[in-house]
């Protein structure tokens, strides 16, 4: 089945590239309210998944025995820019379970963020673990490590206690197998599983409405996302578009991007979940695709949906600073 167009992008009046995808927005039961492409062809989510992997954080009573707040379980949740705050907060959770950043075992990178990345090296510094994206993710699972009793060195590896703890949330909550014959590597070197998009947004579904997990499970989904709408720039950062989006919806909509193409989400006050996946990989396309989707689930709010639009519509401008084109969604979309 080939998958259509859901974004284009424009240089003048004229289409210049199109992105073709798929997407899906489903409730607890799995009833779609919205399909397009294919959602049934299994997709890596890569990390935007975060906060369904950091489950076992607050679950196994880690994120309340030393003490974590919104921010904490938030950047547990991140694919963060790497600015001083993340890099600290990051540090400061490991700091909590008698760790430093020698522990950590998703690589080091130069921050994302530009600004931070500059100021870092400015100052004659280097780029450590704790600037790695994925740092407070491994923060958590570092915690969880210590709090439960069980060896943290390995962590990443495909069978360690730690990723199976995550494994067996992922599969509860999507509904869907992770096995090892759908198991690839994640960037930061923890496995990750194709899934069919159906699953991934009934899992978020599932998260914010708290239907068909346990009682101490929904309580701890609900936690998860409210934390990441309380305190987006501690899922993503500076001017990123998870965080535009969550503060633009006041905690009414929780969102995470992923690598290659894909974003995942929810709208709690609807009980809906939503995945996205663009089959170039493009991740300019999947937040077209997902902003577009959220302004349309929120119609009834005229001005929040006139806000989602508009970062659904984004202008294109050369290093002058001229408008030269427009990413748009297509009437696949709207």
């Amino acid at each position: 089945m080939a998958n259509p167009v859901l974004v284009e992008v424009t240089r003048g009046n004229i289409v210049e590239s199109r992105h073709c995808g798929s997407a899906i927005v489903v409730d607890a039961d799995g009833k779609a309210v919205l399909s397009i492409g294919d959602v049934d062809r299994p997709v890596f989510p890569r990390s935007a998944v975060k906060s369904i992997q950091a489950l076992p954080l607050v679950e196994s009573g880690a994120a309340d025995a030393y003490g974590f707040g919104e921010r904490e379980i938030a950047l547990a949740c991140a694919s963060h820019s790497g600015e001083p705050e993340h890099a600290a907060l990051a540090t400061a959770m490991l700091a909590k379970a008698g760790l430093d950043e020698s522990a950590l075992e998703c690589g080091a990178h130069w921050p994302s963020g530009q600004e931070a990345a500059l100021d870092l090296a400015a100052g004659g510094g280097k780029p450590g673990a704790r600037h790695n994206n994925c740092s407070g993710k491994h923060s958590g699972f570092l915690c969880t490590c210590r709090h439960v009793g069980l060896e943290h060195r390995g962590y990443v590896r495909a069978g360690h206690p730690l990723q199976e703890m995550v494994r067996e949330a992922m599969e509860a909550v999507t509904g869907a197998a992770h096995g090892a014959d759908v198991c690839g590597t994640d960037g930061c070197s923890i496995p990750t599983y194709a899934v069919p998009l159906k699953n991934l947004a009934r899992g978020f579904a599932r998260m914010a409405s708290g239907q068909g997990l346990g009682a101490e499970r929904a309580r701890a989904a609900r936690r998860i996302l409210a934390a990441c709408m309380a305190e987006p720039f501690y899922v993503a950062g500076t001017d990123r578009l998870d965080t535009r989006l969550m503060k633009a919806a006041s905690g009414r909509i929780m969102v995470k991007t992923g690598a290659e193409g894909v974003y995942c989400g929810a709208v709690p006050e609807l009980g809906l979940g939503i995945a996205i996946k663009c089959d170039d990989g493009a991740g300019r396309a999947a937040e077209v695709a997902v902003a577009a989707i959220l302004a349309k689930l929120l119609a009834d709010d005229a001005e929040l949906a006139g806000a989602l639009r508009d970062m659904a519509n984004p202008v294109l401008r050369n290093w002058n600073g001229i408008e030269v084109g427009r990413l748009r969604p297509t009437a696949e979309l709207v």
